[in-house]
């Protein structure tokens, strides 16, 4: 597992850049549940470990019959040479049962029985819960996802001709080969099959694009896609793993860590504006949305959103870009503050079923691996992790205390927060007194205009008088006047 750097001085949570890769020295991302390889090299070590693991079974299968058949040769020396008696009969059956204990010996240390208790636990504990009448809209809703998927999936392929139906005939086939499995092999050997086939159609796919590795790294994405939301149901989450188990340890302890604050972590966000408040918002949303995908890349996209949220929120409390060192606090403020549903589970499908090559490079694989190192900060999180005394981080975490009651932080906050709502409190009132102050002066102004009009009015009092009329209409010696002048014409 990945091992942090954990300052007992008020300088945050710190992880060496270093510390992330493959403790092999490859150059690419590990990961704390491969114990720190990545996912090349921690294929070698299981390999190598599952091949020594099935020599030294078939070792000790062998000597237990070799021990067996030195038993059964002496028992039958010391007796004389077989008669027809009536106890005859009963050393044949006893032989027999004898030559049946080997080969059940042997039987239970062959690799493909290796699990034979767990499958047939397994098995039983299937049956249980396909009694179990599925809800009828989540069935629809999986079987409309995925007939979706496939429609896509052809889609896609129509464009590549003929490759595209090889590629659509080896996923099938693929699938149909997973299906037989599924009861017959662990988890960690479906794993296998599907890392096998990612290389597999990988290295064909780069021979056939000429090594292209863009247009293969496009197909794959779709071959992934394809193929895990086929096997989600039956490979997410398995009931002869232990991952539910993990799943509600890991919300249990977060639950119990509710306590924890921003200041403790040491997390270079303020929530206070708003901008990063959204981006908090946003951040937690991402995380929690992980649960929902069914393709172990569009879980690992989910992943990566939320870390570019958290990268962006630190930019704008800081007004400058953030560093890593900044990154993983924040990280493990935000899982805390999210609770993410299914956790574990999401974290182990994502590290059996993802095509290798995004765990292992880019910044897929490097969110992811901080993701991990969060995860496992989380579980072995103590006193000194957050600079506190034992006998405090005993009392928070059994609820006898808190410490946003008791931090003189905390309280010095609260006091100035109470200062500052006094202070609006006052300013309210007196921007109140000037509001009715002004009212009070509109409405003597107002009544003060109306008095002077009316004061004018009454002192130059308006006179209506009658239009005007014509200006001979009031002649009465009209006839008298003469004609209007008329235009002469004199001869010259």
């Amino acid at each position: 597992m990945t091992k942090m750097s954990q300052k007992s001085e008020r300088r945050g949570i710190r992880v060496d850049q270093s510390e992330l890769l493959c403790t092999k020295g490859c150059g690419y991302y590990g990961n704390p549940a491969w114990q720190g390889f990545c996912s090349k090299c921690w294929r070698e070590e299981y390999q190598h470990v599952r091949q020594k693991q099935i020599k030294e079974d078939w070792a000790l299968a062998e000597r237990l019959q070799r021990e067996e058949e030195a038993a059964y040769a002496s028992s039958q020396g010391a007796q004389s040479q077989p008669s027809l008696t009536p106890f005859s009969k009963f050393e044949e059956k006893k032989s027999n049962e004898k030559t049946r204990k080997v080969t059940t010996v042997k039987k239970f240390f062959s690799p493909s029985s290796r699990i034979g208790a767990k499958k047939a636990l397994a098995a039983r504990l299937r049956e249980s819960h396909e009694t179990k009448v599925p809800s009828p809209s989540m069935s629809r809703q999986a079987s409309i996802e995925t007939d979706q998927v496939s429609r896509d999936f052809l889609d896609f392929l129509k464009s590549l001709h003929k490759p595209g139906r090889e590629i659509h005939k080896q996923c099938r086939a693929f699938i149909e080969t997973m299906a037989t499995k599924e009861d017959q092999q662990s988890v960690e050997e479906l794993s296998e099959c599907v890392q096998d086939f990612y290389q597999n159609m990988s290295d064909r796919l780069l021979t056939h694009f000429k090594g292209s590795s863009e247009r293969v790294e496009r197909v794959m994405d779709q071959v992934e896609k394809y193929i895990m939301t086929r096997l989600y149901k039956n490979v997410f989450c398995p009931e002869i793993t232990d991952d539910e188990k993990k799943d509600l340890a890991v919300q249990k302890r977060i639950r119990a860590l509710h306590w924890v604050t921003i200041q403790m972590l040491c997390v270079p966000v303020d929530e206070e504006i708003p901008e990063v408040s959204d981006m908090v918002v946003k951040a937690i949303t991402d995380i929690i949305e992980m649960d929902s995908k069914r393709v172990p890349r569009d879980k690992l996209a989910c992943i990566t959103k939320c870390s570019k949220d958290i990268f962006n929120a630190i930019k704008i409390t800081r007004n400058e870009p953030a560093s890593a060192d900044d990154f993983l606090p924040t990280l493990i403020y935000i899982v805390l503050k999210a609770n993410p549903p299914r956790l574990q589970s999401n974290i182990q499908y994502i590290t059996r079923f993802c095509n290798p090559s995004r765990l292992m490079t880019g910044e897929d694989g490097y969110y992811f691996t901080n993701l991990c190192c969060a995860v496992a900060f989380i579980e072995k999180l103590d006193a000194q992790s957050l600079n506190l005394s034992p006998e405090d981080f005993e009392r928070y975490m059994s609820g006898q205390a808190s410490p946003r009651r008791q931090d003189p932080e905390g309280l010095s906050q609260v006091y100035q927060s109470l200062e500052l709502l006094n202070g609006l409190g006052e300013r309210q009132e007196r921007v109140l007194q000037g509001a009715r102050r002004l009212e009070r002066d509109l409405i003597d102004w107002q009544d003060g205009v109306a008095r002077e009009v009316q004061d004018i009015l009454d002192k130059y009092p308006l006179e209506i008088r009658p239009p005007a009329s014509a200006i001979d209409s009031d002649n009465v010696e009209n006839d008298r006047l003469p004609p209007p002048l008329l235009p002469q014409v004199f001869a010259g």
